[in-house]
């Protein structure tokens, strides 16, 4: 299930965004302090036309414990796309769960926000992602060269894109 942030996800998302390892996956390059983090929260409208994108908590449908994030974010609103970013937590990860969150975000991008494109950036090394956003429905469409820059070296990334 998705659902919006709630204060109880500020640890959640304290850990995520702090990840240094995940930072090669965005375009994170500095750690987010609790305070940011729980105005963040706090302040966010939820709407992406306001806000310009629209982070939702991945949560276990019965008791309703986050294991994840999904964003819709730059979003363009007179070309109606959005870039996709995913992150499930590792002992939720190979179960299937995140191509069940990117169907519901493509329904609910459709639905909802009229959003008629998602795309997201992948590294060639990210084999993973890879697996999943060919398993969700995106189709690979393009190759940026030098794209991504991890610590040591520059990266490619696919270009993944659904439309809906």
């Amino acid at each position: 299930m998705l659902r919006a942030a709630e204060p109880e996800d500020l640890d959640l998302m304290y850990l995520v965004e702090n990840d240094t390892a995940l930072w090669t996956c965005g375009s994170a390059n500095v750690p987010y302090s609790r305070f940011a983090l729980r105005q963040f929260i706090e302040q966010t409208s939820n709407d992406i036309n306001t806000d310009g994108q629209v982070r939702l908590v991945v949560a276990l449908s019965e008791n309703r414990n986050a294991i994840g994030f999904v964003d819709l974010q730059n979003y363009d609103l007179r070309h109606r796309r959005a870039e996709v970013g995913i992150v499930i937590l590792p002992e939720w990860q190979r179960q299937g769960i995140g191509v069940e969150v990117l169907g519901i975000l493509a329904k609910y991008a459709s639905k909802h926000l009229y959003i008629h494109q998602l795309f997201a950036f992948v590294s060639v090394t990210n084999t993973a992602a890879q697996a999943l956003f060919s398993k969700a429905g995106y189709n690979k469409t393009a190759t940026l060269q030098h794209w991504l820059r991890n610590e040591e070296e520059w990266q490619d990334a696919m270009v993944y894109q659904k439309i809906l």
